[in-house]
């Protein structure tokens, strides 16, 4: 290493080029000071070369400490779209590590005065309950979703507020989903679903008929599990509208994650359709009317079936209705062992998840949760942290000390979870 780049990696102010004369090779070798760099790379987020900005920021987000919040809060409030981005991105990462080779800000090139990346579909992350997340920065980021100097900055934010479950900025959220841009819509609406606030639902109602399928498609899901039960009426309509299987399945879903006596006509019109998903969703919605005298249709109906995921609706359809004994060839047994499969185990953890708010099932994934495969130990430890309550956690330490320790932090994790929640 040169002398003057070691003095930059050092940070040595007598060796620093005056700001004016400052290259971003200059302030990517600063950075190699970590922490103890902050200071300099804070003092050259205001530097006038927007480029020296853009590096500064990298840097800090890079480095990625607890004094590195700070200005990467002041970095949102930067003109530059670039510099929200990676300042959005670097805040996320502190609380995600790693988020910053995935996130947005990885695929940022620019394209003459405009910036292009690209949002991975994939968009599940999201921190664990028990992580605390500055309330500044979710500030920040709210200020960003409705106000950055891009489209792509206030999509970027949305999808930030989400992964760190940023409940103060929701009604941020709801007022970049009025936005003109399908992207910022989108995201701001996943965000909603990944902080689970109902007060919000009736906020995105207007999304229900949205021109953009996609936008369309994510308010429906929104509107179901946010449980708007008002919307019902606004999603029979869609349903009966619908020319396209996506949004058709979509409100299929919704409706039956809202359940009301009405639905049962809608769902009886489904139980035989040709199309699997449409079939999974009418059983999930018997289910939840939670009426016994349609146990025997759910049973008769699981037998004959032989795509997996309507069977995965049905037998979480009979366990609603008092199936819950887990043992040989019953529903439960069906979807835990689901936990095993790599393309259907999504689909078996969230009704895994919905059933053991109910302490009689809680009670009967014990066992495979203690002795079953690891997929099936680590899935229900996930689970119990989503559902348990306080009378689980002994079970949840009996895990920790499994032989495998992966799982053991699963189980420490999920305990975790569980107690931040209760």
């Amino acid at each position: 290493m040169s002398l003057r780049a070691a003095c930059l990696a050092l940070c040595l102010p007598l060796c620093l080029p005056a700001q004016e004369t400052l290259r971003t090779k200059d302030v990517r070798a600063m950075g190699k000071g970590g922490a103890n760099a902050l200071p300099q790379l804070t003092a050259l987020l205001t530097n006038p070369d927007v480029d020296i900005r853009r590096e500064a920021v990298k840097q800090i987000a890079e480095i990625g400490t607890q004094r590195s919040l700070d200005p990467l809060i002041q970095a949102t409030r930067d003109n530059d779209s670039e510099v929200q981005i990676r300042a959005a991105d670097g805040l996320v990462n502190f609380y995600l590590p790693g988020y910053l080779t995935t996130g947005f800000a990885a695929s940022v090139r620019r394209a003459g005065t405009s910036i292009k990346g690209r949002f991975v579909d994939t968009n599940d992350q999201v921190i664990d309950s028990y992580v605390q997340v500055r309330p500044e920065v979710i500030a920040a980021l709210g200020v960003l979703v409705r106000g950055g100097s891009s489209m792509e900055s206030r999509a970027d934010a949305a999808r930030a507020i989400g992964i760190l479950r940023g409940r103060a900025a929701i009604p941020d959220l709801i007022q970049a989903a009025h936005s003109k841009d399908s992207a910022v819509i989108y995201e701001s609406l996943i965000a909603m679903q990944k902080i689970r606030d109902p007060e919000s639902a009736p906020g995105i109602a207007f999304l229900l008929r949205d021109l953009d399928q996609k936008v369309q498609v994510a308010a429906i899901e929104t509107t179901g599990l946010l449980q708007n039960q008002s919307a019902v009426p606004d999603l029979v309509a869609v349903l009966k509208d619908a020319r396209d299987n996506r949004v058709r399945r979509a409100a299929l879903s919704a409706i039956a994650m809202l359940p009301v006596e009405s639905s049962r006509e809608i769902y009886a019109r489904y139980m035989h359709d040709k199309d699997d998903k449409l079939r999974a969703a009418a059983a999930e919605g018997y289910g939840r009317l939670k009426n016994p005298a349609d146990l025997p249709m759910l049973v008769n109906a699981f037998a004959e079936e032989t795509k997996a995921e309507p069977r995965l609706s049905l037998a979480f359809a009979q366990v609603l209705l008092g199936k819950t004994t887990l043992s040989e060839f019953t529903p439960l047994e069906y979807l835990v062992n689901m936990l095993n499969s790599a393309a259907y185990h999504d689909e078996a953890f969230p009704f895994l998840v919905e059933l053991a708010r109910s302490q009689v099932v809680r009670l009967q994934l014990y066992k495979p949760m203690l002795e079953g495969t690891k997929d099936e130990k680590i899935y229900l430890a996930r689970v119990i942290a989503a559902s348990g309550d306080k009378n689980d956690l002994p079970q949840l330490e009996k895990l920790s000390h499994d032989d495998d320790p992966e799982v053991g932090k699963e189980a420490l994790r999920a305990s975790q979870s569980l107690q931040a929640r209760l």
